[in-house]
């Protein structure tokens, strides 16, 4: 049976080359985007379908499980990765107002709750449900006090916090399902040449991609609740 996946945020960047890399390996991957003419454009460009989804949106969210029920009559994956960085004056702490960070959480934090509870009804009818939260290292707490962490110059108020509390979003989710055929994971694609960062960043968005593909296919046998890399597991 072909396996069903949402991936939000998918229309350029790493949300696309989870698509592209899921389709690859026989997934209906549905290419999850706000804006309708690039989400369109991106779907027809991998060859999979598109759903309309703004993750700020409890209607449009809802609109969009409508949709994959009725399409697909259940789901197999859901990738979290819609995410904003947020504007120059939210990354130093004394000059964020409450304000924009709030508009960073809105997209990181809690569209990440309501995809996932809009969802969670088809992923029960799943036989092995994955979701996966697309997070950074930037949101270890480990390491942003790590004198020796690369990435300690990087404290962004708003993007790092609102990854430290994905964390813990992923963490409770996995809590809750633990009795159920759901797994739920973080996963890092590390410093990725995407928009988010205009492509500053060492690593590909294809390279960036492939923790997340990994974590949506994981065998039974596989994490539930982890907080995850390419190498393995990432520091808290």
């Amino acid at each position: 049976m072909t396996k069903i996946a949402l991936i939000t945020g998918a229309n350029k960047g790493i949300g696309h080359e989870i698509v592209r890399l899921l389709a690859g390996q026989g997934v209906t991957a549905i290419v999850g985007a706000r804006d309708e003419e690039r989400g369109r454009a991106a779907g027809e460009r991998l060859g999979q379908p598109y759903v309309r989804i703004d993750v700020t949106d409890e209607a449009s969210v809802a609109a969009a499980a409508k949709w994959i029920e009725t399409e697909y009559g259940r789901l197999d994956i859901l990738v979290n990765n819609a995410g904003i960085v947020g504007g120059p004056a939210a990354h130093q702490p004394s000059a964020a107002a409450a304000e924009q960070v709030r508009e960073v959480y809105e997209t990181n934090v809690f569209g990440v709750v309501t995809v996932t509870n809009a969802m969670l009804p088809l992923l029960r009818r799943s036989e092995a449900g994955r979701i996966v939260n697309v997070s950074s290292e930037l949101g270890s707490l480990a390491m942003a006090g790590d004198p020796e962490s690369p990435f300690l110059a990087f404290n962004a108020l708003a993007y790092n916090s609102s990854k430290s509390a994905l964390n813990m979003v992923t963490v409770c989710y996995a809590k809750e399902l633990k009795d159920t055929p759901i797994k739920v994971n973080a996963g890092t694609p590390g410093y990725c040449a995407t928009d988010l960062n205009g492509h500053t960043g060492p690593r590909t968005a294809e390279q960036g991609a492939a923790i997340a593909v990994r974590l949506a296919t994981l065998d039974a046998d596989g994490p539930t609740g982890a907080y995850m890399n390419d190498d393995g597991a990432v520091r808290w």
